[in-house]
């Protein structure tokens, strides 16, 4: 079991993503790099662990090998000599066996595209309907404006790399009796950049971005869904190097509102009526997302019923659709009467209003069973 805990090195959680991990090792390679921390022998063995930290939680094949067994190369700690088929493992054994036949290992400090973010942004339904604007706020890298996003601070110039020449790499040659051996690896001084900050911009410490709180307008369009995602080109994390800046991602999502359901396009609603209404059938105002709207009642309307108005659903997207606005009618029966109501209902029963004219539930229940 190795001595270090990787994630403890970086500082960074276990569930760290592979951009929190990247970034983590970027700021602690610069703080500790030897060329610029005040303790040139601690600086150098803390750097030692940095990057030894980040070659394995960098790598997705050595990463869960870490996770699942405490180090790389199995149960027990014993590295079989292959360093897993990953995309860096096979790359060293190609180098092993043919030498390095490409021209030299590319350099990391051209310019990297910024990482993209994600807002969570929670609307109401009537916003949803017609559409809205929300000023959000977040918190994001920027590009560094004391350095422009070199690093370096103000007037004080980046270097090569003297350990890797520059190519923000190390090979190391063995002789064996199979023939040369030639394995590459990542500078340790450049941190595989090619170049060196010998003077950090005192504003970023040498990271080129610095956290800076944001806020911005987001227009919303009608119609949108539960789910739905709207794209802000270039409002993520700030590029490296010159780099082009990430997307920022809002995700949306729909407040449970007290009256209307929405299923799709469509709006429902639930409607209270009285007795007399669902017998005679009315003529009402029933509420939607655009307001107030008339209905008819049929006469004999059963509690239940939904009724339908056509166009008065939620808008789309795209093109000019409509939904439907349905309305479900519950038949509220009175738990109190007036004197004058109930012989009113009384006259009604004797007059034989009371009857069903269809077939009663109790014959129902007794044609099902009788056998054929």
């Amino acid at each position: 079991m190795p001595t270090k805990d990787y994630y403890e090195v970086l500082g960074v959680a276990r569930d760290a993503s592979p951009d929190d991990i990247k970034r983590a090792y970027r700021t602690l390679a610069r703080k500790h790099h030897p060329d610029v921390a005040e303790d040139k022998s601690q600086a150098e063995h803390l750097f030692k662990d940095i990057n030894e930290a980040y070659e394995v939680l960098s790598d997705p094949n050595k990463r869960a090998q870490y996770d699942r067994f405490g180090s790389v190369g199995g149960p027990g700690g014993q590295d079989m000599g292959f360093g897993g088929f990953g995309p860096s493992g096979f790359g060293d054994i190609f180098d092993m066996f043919f030498g390095d036949m490409r021209t030299g290992a590319p350099r990391r400090n051209g310019p990297q595209r910024g990482s993209d973010l994600r807002y969570d942004l929670e609307i109401s339904l009537e916003e949803a309907f017609a559409g809205t604007t929300k000023e959000i706020q977040f918190s994001h890298l920027a590009q560094c404006e004391a350095c422009k996003g070199s690093g370096a601070q103000p007037g004080t110039l980046i270097v090569q790399c003297d350990r890797c020449g520059g190519s923000g790499a190390m090979r190391t040659v063995r002789q064996t009796p199979l023939g040369q051996f030639v394995t590459q690896s990542v500078c340790t001084q450049c941190a595989g950049e090619g170049t060196v900050i010998p003077q950090p911009c005192a504003t970023c410490g040498g990271r080129g971005r610095h956290e800076v709180e944001r806020k911005l307008n987001v227009k919303v369009p009608a119609g949108v869904d539960d789910g739905s995602r709207i794209r802000i080109a270039g409002n993520g994390e700030a590029g490296i190097h010159s780099g082009p800046a990430g997307d920022l991602y809002v995700y949306l999502s729909i407040a449970q509102h007290a009256l209307f359901r929405r299923d799709g396009l469509d709006t429902y609603v639930d409607v209270p009526i009285s007795f007399t209404q669902a017998a005679l059938g009315a003529s009402l105002e029933v509420p939607s997302l655009e307001g107030m709207l008339p209905l008819t009642i049929p006469a004999g309307t059963q509690s239940g019923t939904t009724l339908r108005l056509r166009g008065h659903g939620m808008p789309s997207v795209r093109g000019s659709q409509r939904g439907d606005h349905h309305v479900t009618a519950h038949v509220v029966v009175p738990t109190k009467l007036s004197k004058r109501q109930r012989e009113v209902l009384e006259e009604y029963a004797r007059a034989g209003g009371d009857t069903i004219e269809e077939k009663s539930f109790f014959d129902r229940v007794k044609d099902a069973f009788r056998p054929e």
